[in-house]
């Protein structure tokens, strides 16, 4: 069956489809990393990042692709997760800006849309590297332009292709794939994205395109935006619920709310239906539904009640802010490692990490929490940088971001600090503190790997990274400890920092600190509480 032109629902259906199997398959794609660490993360962040892109996308009551894919375009966006959810993201904003005043787009409209996204990604990261999913992202846009059919679910066959036979080429472009006999996971993640697409395509009948719900996610709730000054509001109450019933008439429905109040949305099919209005009087809005079905998930909010709560919590920001020349968001995990961190005078810790990458929303949210006009945004993990500064050009704030990769790191930056100093002094003085510090890791082994000097690897054993690279790999700890140590400790008069993870006891810690310090006589050593998951250990070398 030839198609020429995609609309909204189309687009609609492809997303859902994407993010089935994409759900599939992220266990898969998280266990794809170079090294052998349990941290792997990159299948689940491009899986809620695409989420997030379908619930904002089901909430559009339009079949214009251009509004659609805006939609879809925002909610990633904002729901990115990881480098390679910011990537993605960047890559729907691309494409929607092609398609945003097409009602439907052909053949050659998608070509478009793919060449400005493969655009936007490689502007979105600094060094753009090949081998990863920028190189599958690129493949599968030059395809699209190569060919001449207008048949668009050929186009996305060939477009599944190349993108497959790009990720499949991944380890020649980056040794360190190769070395490890893995493929590149955020190009992984794109190949089944453009597979979910495809599938969704193929399995839809006429029919069943004409009537893609956009209440598959009947968790994305409707969040109309308040206006953030007092301002009188026609209608006092934001009502919504779901309506079930049979041959639901949607359009009559709708008819009949429009006197009740404004912001009315009704979306769905004649089996359920989302109906969201804001009214006067939510009661008579009920009744008149009642007529038809039965009501669920009913919620009633007061916004001139909720107005004034924002304003107040406002006046109070704006009257802390104007006192504060800067304030610091910095991202952590672990009970005890964020506790220092507030001890060291982060404002607010947002929760995030390894298996836990806060999306451009949650650091845009963190950002508004931080009591001032400024804010200087540390991300602690090489794979939040991408989503803090997306966060960072999105807030109202004037937003840095200071680029540290590890917890150590962020921590010494941290120490940095002086109430005194300006907002670019201590920015200056946060970033040079980053090269301070070296950072090691303990964590066990997920799979057997062996490096390019040799060093061995065994599922289940210790290994230690300093800085990021595997060093040490043992089945007893003290033991890979101290050869991690080997490498990080230059000299004398080093402070060594042990953060004791969730696996650990404190005695054993000290215990293995007494050691280490009779081996490095001339360093001294420190023990703290970290809490963090994964990593039994985490080490600061000063």
């Amino acid at each position: 069956m030839a198609v020429y032109s995609f609309n909204g629902s189309d687009l609609l259906m492809m997303l859902r489809g994407a993010v089935n199997l994409l759900g599939q398959a992220k266990n898969e794609i998280d266990a794809l990393n170079v090294f052998p660490v349990p941290d792997g993360d990159t299948g689940t962040n491009m899986y809620q990042t695409i989420e997030a892109s379908l619930k904002e996308a089901l909430e559009t009551d339009s079949n214009h692709i251009g509004h659609v894919a805006l939609a879809a375009a925002r909610g990633a966006l904002m729901g990115a997760r990881g480098n390679s959810g910011v990537i993605l993201s960047q890559v729907l904003q691309g494409f929607a800006g092609t398609l945003q005043a097409k009602e439907k787009a052909t053949a050659s409209d998608i070509s478009l849309a793919l060449q400005e996204g493969v655009q936007m990604a490689y502007r979105a990261v600094m060094k753009p590297v090949e081998g990863t999913i920028l190189t599958v992202v690129r493949k599968s846009a030059e395809e699209a332009a190569a060919l001449r059919s207008r048949n668009l679910l050929r186009m996305m066959v060939a477009i599944s292709r190349s993108a497959l036979n790009a990720l499949q080429e991944t380890p020649d472009l980056l040794p360190a794939l190769k070395q490890a006999g893995v493929v590149d996971a955020g190009g992984k993640g794109f190949v089944v994205i453009l597979e979910g697409f495809l599938q969704a395509l193929k399995s839809a009948s006429p029919l069943a395109k004409e009537t893609v719900s956009r209440l598959d996610l009947l968790d994305a709730k409707v969040q109309p935006e308040l206006t953030m000054a007092v301002t009188a509001l026609d209608f006092t109450y934001c009502t919504e619920f779901l309506l079930k019933g049979e041959g639901l008439p949607l359009s009559e429905l709708k008819r009949e709310l429009i006197p009740y109040g404004d912001c009315l949305m009704v979306v769905g099919n004649e089996l359920l239906a989302k109906v969201h209005i804001h009214s006067n009087h939510p009661g008579l809005v009920l009744e008149c539904c009642l007529k038809y079905g039965k009501l669920y998930d009913l919620k009633i909010t007061n916004m001139e009640e909720q107005q004034r709560e924002q304003q107040e919590r406002l006046q109070v920001e704006e009257q802390t802010s104007t006192s504060r020349p800067f304030g610091i968001l910095s991202v952590g995990y672990g009970e005890g490692l964020k506790a220092i961190m507030k001890s060291l005078g982060a404002d607010v810790v947002l929760d995030g990490g390894q298996t836990l990458n806060p999306s451009t929303g949650d650091l845009l949210k963190g950002i508004d929490e931080v009591p001032a006009k400024r804010v200087i945004l540390l991300p602690n993990n090489k794979n939040i940088i991408l989503a803090a500064e997306q966060a960072g050009r999105l807030s109202g704030k004037e937003t840095l971001v200071i680029p540290s990769r590890s917890i150590p790191q962020g921590l010494s930056a941290l120490l940095a600090l002086a109430p005194e100093e300006d907002f670019e002094t201590t920015a200056r003085k946060m970033e040079r503190a980053l090269t301070s510090v070296r950072t090691g890791e303990i964590t066990t082994a997920v799979r057997d790997y062996t490096g390019n000097d040799g060093l061995t690897v065994k599922k289940g054993h210790f290994m230690g990274l300093a800085d990021g690279e595997i060093v040490a790999a043992g089945m007893e700890l003290a033991g890979v400890l101290e050869k991690l140590l080997t490498y990080l400790v230059e000299g004398e008069g080093r402070l060594v920092t042990l953060y004791y993870g969730q696996a650990m006891e404190r005695k054993e810690v000290l215990e293995l600190a007494d050691s280490m310090a009779s081996v490095f006589k001339g360093q001294d050593f420190d023990v703290q509480d970290g809490g963090q998951p994964v990593y039994h250990l985490i080490i600061s070398v000063e």
